[in-house]
């Protein structure tokens, strides 16, 4: 047997916390051992080593040459080792198996149905466990690593996250005056007034940033919807339009009017957003490029 067969990962692991902490008392509170046990197992490694890694002075702990050279190995060798476990874990614990997806309530059933899907469909078998918030509070719990994905509307940058547009949607104009449907021009929707919702969803921001790119004006009614209901209810009374991305259509009986601009459907995309850095980050590209690739 050589000598790697006999070095013993507890003992790389003691003096990895000699090397952080420059103390064997310090590294032995942190591992909950004693200090002669923590000593003898740093003693034992050097012996192996055929080297000493550590110089003990009243002044303390410093390295000596060989563990200048040696120390980062061990670090490196530690890393891998944990890693190995990690994705033994990820592999054979169930609870690792779940996908964590955060969902804005603008989000068709249609494209949630799909993505419940495509997950089955991953190599290893995985659950889907969603969470349907507000755009702040995902994009919140995704940074803070409470998600692993969101499903968006594709209105607000998120630097340093992957991003791929999974599905794209017409959006209607709901009224009452909608008569058989005939489209309405853009730059006609500028003489309209449309009842908001809170900008939370992403729909305000959307309504918002189209009417402004494309120079029209947006009037509002002074008032604010809680959801989509209720946008079409308000319509219903007169007090102005909405608009929606069809699949938010309570029932297809709803009057409303396609959007259209040079007489080419208006539509909202919605990409899902991730971390490369993610635990699953293989299997959300892969989610992500499979929900990419079914868009209708």
């Amino acid at each position: 047997m050589g000598m790697t067969d006999r070095l013993n990962p507890e003992g790389l692991r003691y003096a990895r916390a000699v090397a952080e902490t420059e103390s064997f008392s310090a590294a032995a509170r942190a591992y909950g051992v004693t200090q002669p046990a923590l000593s003898n197992g740093v003693a034992r490694l050097e012996e192996r080593l055929g080297g000493r890694l550590f110089d003990r002075s009243p002044r303390g702990v410093t390295q000596t040459a060989f563990g200048a050279r040696i120390l980062p190995l061990i670090d490196r060798s530690l890393v891998a080792l944990d890693a190995v476990a990690a994705e033994a874990r990820r592999l054979t614990d169930p609870g690792e198996r779940t996908i964590r997806m955060g969902v804005s309530p603008l989000i068709g059933s249609h494209l949630i149905a799909r993505t419940f899907g495509e997950v089955r469909d991953l190599p290893v078998a995985r659950d889907l466990v969603l969470r349907e918030a507000n755009m702040q509070d995902l994009r919140a719990s995704l940074l803070a690593g409470e998600l692993d994905i969101i499903l968006i509307p594709a209105v607000t940058a998120m630097p340093r996250f992957e991003h791929r547009v999974v599905d794209v949607e017409p959006v209607v104009v709901v009224s009452p005056d909608a008569g058989e449907g005939a489209p309405l021009e853009l730059e006609q929707a500028g003489k309209e007034r449309f009842i908001l919702v809170p900008d939370t969803c992403g729909l305000t921001t959307f309504t918002t940033q189209l009417f402004q790119a494309h120079e029209v004006p947006l009037r509002t009614y002074p008032g604010e919807a809680a959801g989509y209901q209720v946008l079409e209810d308000w319509a219903n009374l007169g007090l102005g339009s909405a608009l929606v991305p069809r699949s938010k259509l309570t029932s297809p009986d709803v009057p409303h009017r396609p959007l259209t601009n040079g007489g080419r459907e208006v539509q909202i995309s919605f990409e899902a957003v991730w971390s490369t850095d993610a635990p699953l980050a293989a299997d959300l590209l892969r989610l992500a490029d499979s929900l990419a690739a079914a868009r209708l």
